[in-house]
């Protein structure tokens, strides 16, 4: 896309015609009244630091109970449900990731109008972001409840670990539009910067999770299936409250449901472009990615089961330390679109600086407290499996520890790109995802074996890193000299 943001350019009277509505003034954001944050002013480090800590426990939390629900499943259940349960994750990653990818992007030009004030462009946005969610829920969900047990077969899972994937998986499919609607309702709380109440409902939804999990695994003996459902329980009860806060507490959200705006909730066809033209591409850099890491989960699978389950052992971990760093990414992308709606380039830039700062001192951090506790942490997960899979898990472990700043570094820039409104880069820094990703598993057949594995996510984070900074220096430039005419 080129883009040239119409939101962008509401910040002027001259674009209250073209966003379709009045143009709010300071005093009418609702930055006030505490529900909302506006991103265009202050010190960059501060607003980017406080803005992503809300998403940075809340991705903590999740993926505490993630690993909760990883120790839940290995010990309650066995080594071979843990392994089922990590045979799906490519595919997750390639469903999921693509939600949640595309309803950041159709947040994007939501926060682009917040930012310049576009109250009727934000609210046009958000409803027909709304339709293209509808839709989007409705066609992957058949598709995939079709394609499951094909797809699994596709990535060699493992005969003994095959029914259990997918009775996990299936479960996983069906619940897709609870998926979408969190997703969502999250992405556009964040986009007028209320990152704090999406994490508040997060820590409620994951402890009633917790409870469901150990109640469906243990006393209903549902095995994977229970596991499926109690992440279900907790996303669902996610959903419902980002939605009750956003209609009933957040000023701009209720202006949504007035009958004066009733004309916003029908679809626009200009409006629905914007959004997939911004939305779709950021859903496919996950999916492209994600065929990545299907072909790595291939090369995995031949290895063997217990490969796969040390590799599984040792993700859930990776994950548990660099979320957090996606985390401050999503803050960045959220920083950029409003600020360029604000036509703020300069705070981008610096923007840009002080988020590279964040994740340079928080990968230091990973760093140490992975060389000196990578074997407990594996040992927390596993429990007393075989002395064999604790050693490949620790190792790739601490193998993958050292490389973590490239992929701090690359949510920064790519997030930022993405902010800007330019997903085409964001995808195309996903093929190089996958050629890092498809270089570790050609290695890995090649004789490497599990240590190319161990370096294959370190590949694929340094193809996509060269290409998105390269591509945020051009199109601040290229934005410099558009805003100057």
């Amino acid at each position: 896309m080129d883009g040239n943001h119409g939101a962008a350019r509401g910040g002027s009277a001259a674009g209250n015609s073209a966003a379709g509505g009045p143009i709010a003034d300071d005093s009418t954001n609702a930055a006030a009244d505490g529900s909302t944050r506006d991103l265009t002013k202050g010190r960059p480090i501060a607003q980017i630091l406080v803005f992503s800590l809300p998403l940075v426990a809340g991705t903590l939390f999740q993926q505490v109970y993630s690993f909760a629900d990883s120790v839940v499943v290995g010990r309650l259940i066995s080594d071979a449900a843990l392994g089922a349960v990590g045979v799906t994750y490519s595919l997750n990653f390639l469903t999921l990731g693509f939600i949640q990818g595309a309803c950041v992007g159709f947040s994007i030009p939501a926060a682009q109008a917040f930012g310049a004030r576009d109250h009727a462009g934000f609210r046009r946005y958000a409803w027909n972001g709304a339709w293209l969610c509808a839709a989007m829920s409705v066609a992957f969900t058949a598709a995939f409840c079709l394609l499951a047990r094909p797809l699994l077969e596709l990535i060699s899972t493992p005969p003994d670990l095959m029914d259990m994937a997918w009775r996990y998986i299936m479960v996983i499919f069906l619940s897709i539009p609870s998926a979408v609607l969190y997703n969502h309702s999250a992405a556009l709380l964040r986009a007028v910067g209320d990152s704090r109440h999406p994490f508040y409902f997060l820590v409620a939804s994951c402890a009633i999770n917790v409870c469901f999990d150990v109640f469906f695994i243990t006393v209903c003996r549902m095995g994977v299936v229970g596991s499926a459902l109690g992440n279900i329980v907790g996303q669902t009860i996610s959903s419902g409250l980002n939605c009750w806060w956003a209609f009933t507490r957040v000023p701009i959200f209720r202006e949504m449901l007035s009958p004066a705006h009733r004309a916003d909730m029908r679809p626009s066809g200009a409006h629905l472009r914007r959004l997939a033209a911004v939305g779709v591409p950021m859903g496919f850099e996950v999916s492209v990615s994600a065929i990545g890491a299907i072909i790595m989960q291939n090369a995995i699978n031949l290895l063997g089961s217990a490969a796969v389950t040390a590799q599984t052992a040792g993700e859930k971990i990776r994950q548990l330390f660099t979320l957090p760093m996606e985390s401050v990414g999503m803050a960045m992308a959220t920083y950029a679109g409003q600020n360029l709606g604000a036509r703020r380039l300069d705070r981008i830039k610096r923007g840009l600086a002080s988020g590279t700062v964040i994740q340079a001192v928080y990968c230091m951090a990973c760093f140490v407290v992975i060389r000196l506790f990578s074997r407990p942490l594996v040992g927390s997960v596993l429990g007393d499996a075989d002395p064999r899979i604790v050693d490949d898990a620790a190792l790739y472990l601490t193998i993958i520890s050292g490389y973590f700043l490239i992929h701090g570094t690359l949510m920064i820039f790519r997030n930022t790109l993405q902010g800007m409104g330019y997903s085409t880069h964001a995808v195309i820094s996903g093929v190089g995802e996958l050629a890092g990703r498809a270089l570790g598993a050609w290695l890995a057949g090649a004789g490497l074996g599990y240590l190319a594995i161990c370096y294959a996510n370190q590949f694929a984070w340094a193809f996509a890193l060269a290409y998105c900074m390269v591509m945020t220096a051009v199109m601040i430039r290229r934005k410099r000299h558009e805003f100057a005419r």
